[in-house]
This record gives C-alpha cells, structure tokens and sequence, in this order.
C-alpha cells in the first residue's frame, strides 16, 4: 500500500532563485522587525472584530482633532493603518505559500514515512534470513524504549 502525495524534483537553479526572489522580497520590505517572545506577549492585538473599532475611532478622532491631546500620535496611528493596508495583500499571499510548502513537506515526508514503515515491515519479517538482523536492530532504534524502572522496585525496604 505505497502512498505518492506528492513527487518534485527541484534543480539547485529552482531552489537558487527562489530563495533570491525571497531575498528581493525581504529587501523591498525594510522597515518589518521581528518582535521577541516576551515583547509579543505584552501587546495589545488588534484582531479582526477590533479593526473596525481602531478604523472607526481614529476616523472620528481625525475629524474632531479639537479633542485630541498633543501626546495622543493621531497621525502615527493613520499611518500604521495605511501600512497595515499596504502590508496585508503581501501577508496573504506569503501565506497561501507558506501553507503550500509546508504542504508540500508535509506531504513528502508522509510518503517517506509510508515507504520506511513498509520497508521496516519488510526487514522484520525477512531480514533475517538475508542476513539483515543486525540492521533491522539498528533501524528500529528508533522504536525502542527504554525500560521505565518501577517506584516499588527503587525504593528501599
């Protein structure tokens, strides 16, 4: 029961220019950042239903600057939304291409799995008598367990 997902055969001028196109693309876009674990924690997402809301406020804050404090940056907060507009078309399509790649990986290595679990199947049951015991023993480390010793049995009397 052989499984065949995917089949792709790459040339190392492929796999070149497409990590020079995604050289070009991080070159285009130099002012993203990379934000640290704990830095992501401590923000204040604005998620989908939330959008509206910012969108909204900042309109209504912008037609009424009378109300807005000197401290309160307005007009930074416009600009992030015009990035946010510029940057979105960029993110989704960097998306639908990460999910295809991690796909497409995904989708070999199960093949790859498939095929070594037949083969492992197959070095059980006639291995053996091919003088492959030894390998199949080396093969199948990777099953292995190691013995849990039992509480009962460590602790002294």
């Amino acid at each position: 029961m052989s499984q065949n997902l995917v089949s792709l055969t790459l040339t190392h001028d492929q796999v070149t220019a497409a990590l020079t196109a995604l050289d070009q693309v991080e070159a285009s876009l130099p002012g993203l950042i990379s934000l640290q674990p704990e830095d992501r924690k401590g923000l204040v997402f604005m998620g989908p239903r939330s959008e509206a809301f910012c969108r909204q406020t900042v309109r209504v804050l912008d037609q009424n600057r009378q109300i807005v404090p000197p401290s309160l940056d307005l007009g930074g907060a416009q600009a992030d939304l015009v990035a946010i507009d510029q940057l979105r078309p960029v993110l989704e399509r960097l998306q639908r291409l990460l999910s295809r790649v991690d796909d497409t990986v995904n989708a070999l290595g199960s093949d790859v799995m498939v095929t070594a679990l037949e083969g492992y199947g197959q070095l059980k049951l006639s291995g053996a008598a091919h003088g492959l015991d030894e390998l199949r023993k080396e093969v199948g480390a990777r099953w292995s367990r190691q013995r849990r010793s039992n509480p009962a049995e460590t602790q002294p009397a």
